[in-house]
């Protein structure tokens, strides 16, 4: 399943995203990663919870994230949870459409039983019809 954590910048969703990730470490038996634009969240997140930053791998565009994400996927059988902050900037999203990578993110969590939760930088209102339906918190 993909969720999205909505709203414009300054709104609070990397403080949902951080509480929901926390808090979802009691709960989860599997692995959790969390990829975010830079490590600055390091010493908030619960340290059962794998950062990555994504700045250091050099991703210019959309494409180049989908496989990076398929190859964390490759290398983590026992992954159950996948959080990303700042979705539309490590995606290399901004000002594009988001939809065919959402999807795409969605045949992953269908294929591998790992689910998504984003932080989007947007407000409901923007976002496409099809992605409504995802979203878990509108701030």
């Amino acid at each position: 399943m993909v969720q999205l954590i909505v709203g414009r910048k300054g709104k609070g969703k990397t403080k949902q995203l951080l509480d929901k990730v926390n808090s979802s470490v009691l709960e989860t038996t599997g692995n959790i990663v969390y990829l975010d634009k830079s490590g600055k969240h390091m010493y908030e997140l619960n340290n059962k919870v794998r950062l990555i930053d994504v700045s250091e791998y050099m991703i210019t565009n959309s494409d180049e994230f989908s496989g990076f994400v398929s190859g964390i996927l490759s290398q983590d059988r026992d992954l159950e949870q996948m959080y990303l902050d700042s979705f539309l900037k490590v995606a290399c999203l901004e000002g594009q459409n988001i939809v065919p990578v959402i999807q795409k993110l969605a045949k992953y969590s269908e294929q591998f039983k790992v689910d998504f939760i984003l932080s989007v930088s947007l407000d409901e209102a923007e976002l496409p019809e099809e992605l409504k339906s995802m979203v878990i918190v509108s701030l």
